[in-house]
């Protein structure tokens, strides 16, 4: 019988030792993390240089997906700026992890591969980090912008594009980590840079026994703000 008793108590014990241990993990969130939001979506396009990209391509890559179109006025609704600002700091963030910008015109019937070679070059981005490309057929271009990015836009009557800021962010295992409609007290591009960072980190540190504890941060919702 007092074996028994010392059994049950050595129970409560080690329960006891976990729940406390939860619930530290969860208040003072010594690891945070991204949330794995859903799958992207799957896509073949056709780059700058007249090349299929396909989301293949983009595996065991870092990708921050972006829409736009060459006509769009001034920097496209803060698009251009916010990436540029990304380019100047995302790679150096990054290190070693392999980092690209894609940009997918909404706007296939002008945006040929020329234009989108010019329009890189007027806008000063580097080969190495930029990616532009569209869909050519206008449907399937709906489909993976809207169904797939949840993104929006609209052609109008005259040719000119509604489009509203989105950017995504996905893994190197094609899972999207971020999503940017909407303006914060934080600029966009303040937390775009500030989650490349997060995700850096739990890339570089989630290995061994250290992923236990990114999969708890994962588990208890400890997702960087």
């Amino acid at each position: 019988m007092k074996a028994y008793r010392w059994v049950v108590r050595g129970v409560y014990a080690f329960f006891g030792v976990v729940i406390v241990a939860v619930v530290a993990f969860k208040v003072f969130q010594p690891v945070q993390v991204l949330p794995r939001v859903r799958l992207a979506p799957g896509f073949i396009l056709v780059d700058q240089d007249g090349q299929p990209v396909t989301n293949e391509d983009m595996r065991g890559k870092v990708v921050l997906y972006a829409f736009f179109y060459t006509r769009c006025p001034g920097d496209c609704y803060g698009v251009i700026s916010t990436l540029q600002a990304v380019q100047a700091q995302g790679p150096r963030i990054m290190g070693d992890i392999p980092f690209r910008i894609v940009l997918i015109s909404v706007d296939p019937a002008h945006d040929t591969p020329e234009v989108l070679r010019a329009y890189a070059q007027r806008v000063g981005a580097r080969p190495e980090v930029w990616i532009f490309a569209t869909q050519p057929d206008p449907k399937r271009l709906k489909m993976l912008v809207g169904g797939g990015f949840n993104a929006y836009y609209d052609i109008q009557p005259d040719g000119s594009v509604r489009l509203d800021p989105h950017y995504v962010l996905v893994d190197g295992w094609g899972i999207v980590r971020g999503e940017y409609k909407y303006e914060t007290l934080a600029s966009t591009q303040e937390r775009i840079l500030r989650h490349l960072g997060v995700l850096a980190e739990e890339i570089r540190n989630s290995q061994g026994s250290a992923k236990l504890a990114y999969e708890a941060a994962h588990f208890f919702l400890c997702y960087a703000p």
